[in-house]
C-alpha cells in the first residue's frame, strides 16, 4: 500500500443540469448537489484518503439517473488528522492508517468516530423528508471502508451501500458486529486488477466474508488501477437503475 492513496479523477463530463445548494470546509456542512426540486432520495458520498469533497462533485453529472428523479448528493469531508503510515501528515482522512497491513493494525475508534459522522448526515436527511430506505451510503477507497463499515451497523437498514477499490475494515469481527437487520442491504463493490494502493487481494477477501455471512453483493472488476473508469460508472448505473430507483422512473 502506497504511503499516500492516489486522487481519482472522474472520468466524464455531463451537460445535466444540477444545483450546488452548499458547501463549506466542514463535514459538518457539507456539499450538497441537488438533480431536481423536492429530492425524494439522497446519496452520501465519501471520499478518499488525502482527497476533499470536490474529488467526486461531478458524480451526480456522470451517473444515468432517471428522467424526473430529484436525488440529493451529500460530499462530506473528512476531519483533519495526522495519518501515522502517512509520517504523522496532517490531511483529510476517515480514520489513521497505522501500518501496511492495514487489516491487522486497524483503528477502531476512528471508524467508530467516521460512522458516528455519516450517523449524522443519515439523520439529517430522514429530518428532512428522506426515509432511510431511500439512502445510499458511498464511497471511493477509505471512503468506501467508512461506507460498509456505516451500513452492516444500522438497525434500520440503508437502501443500499456503494463501496469503489474499497475493502471491508474490521472483517474479523463481521460476523458478530453486523447487525442481522442490515445483512439485505444490496452493495455494489468494484475494485481495479491493477490497484497498487488496496490490492486486488483486499477486496475479494472482503468480497467473500460479505457474502460468506449473507450479503447481497453486486461485484465487479476493471482493468485499472487506483481509480474510476467510465465502464465503472456504467454499471453503477445500472445497478442503481435496477436495485435501488423506484420501478416507476
Amino acid at each position: 500500500m502506497s504511503r499516500v492513496e492516489k486522487r481519482q479523477s472522474l472520468p466524464l463530463q455531463s451537460t445535466k443540469h444540477c444545483r450546488v445548494v452548499n458547501m463549506s470546509d466542514l463535514f459538518s456542512n457539507p456539499l450538497e448537489i441537488e438533480t431536481g426540486a423536492a429530492p425524494v432520495f439522497s446519496v452520501i458520498w465519501l471520499h478518499g484518503l488525502g482527497a476533499d469533497c470536490n474529488d467526486f462533485k461531478d458524480l451526480p453529472n456522470i451517473l444515468d439517473l432517471p428522467p424526473g428523479l430529484p436525488v440529493r448528493f451529500i460530499l462530506p469531508n473528512a476531519p483533519e488528522r495526522p495519518i501515522t503510515l502517512n509520517g504523522g501528515m496532517i490531511m483529510r482522512g476517515w480514520y489513521d492508517l497505522t501500518g501496511m497491513e492495514i487489516v491487522k493494525q486497524e483503528d477502531a475508534a476512528g471508524l467508530a468516530e467516521a460512522a458516528d459522522i455519516v450517523e449524522s448526515l443519515v439523520s439529517r436527511e430522514v429530518g428532512r423528508g428522506i426515509p432511510r430506505s431511500r439512502i445510499v451510503v458511498g464511497g471511493f477507497s477509505q471512503g468506501g471502508a467508512v461506507a460498509l463499515h456505516y451500513g452492516f451497523g444500522c438497525k434500520e437498514p440503508l437502501g443500499g451501500i456503494v463501496g469503489l477499490s474499497t475493502y471491508l475494515p474490521l472483517s474479523g469481527t463481521f460476523p458478530e458486529s453486523a447487525v442481522k437487520s442490515a445483512i439485505p442491504t444490496p452493495v455494489f463493490l468494484a475494485h481495479g486488477l491493477f490497484d497498487p494502493v488496496l490490492v486486488l487481494a483486499l477486496g475479494e477477501s472482503s468480497r467473500q466474508v460479505l457474502e460468506d455471512n449473507g450479503c447481497d453483493v453486486s461485484w465487479h472488476t476493471y482493468p485499472m488501477p487506483h481509480t474510476v473508469t467510465p465502464e465503472e460508472v456504467r454499471d453503477l448505473s445500472a445497478w442503481l437503475n435496477s436495485r435501488i430507483w423506484p420501478d416507476d422512473n
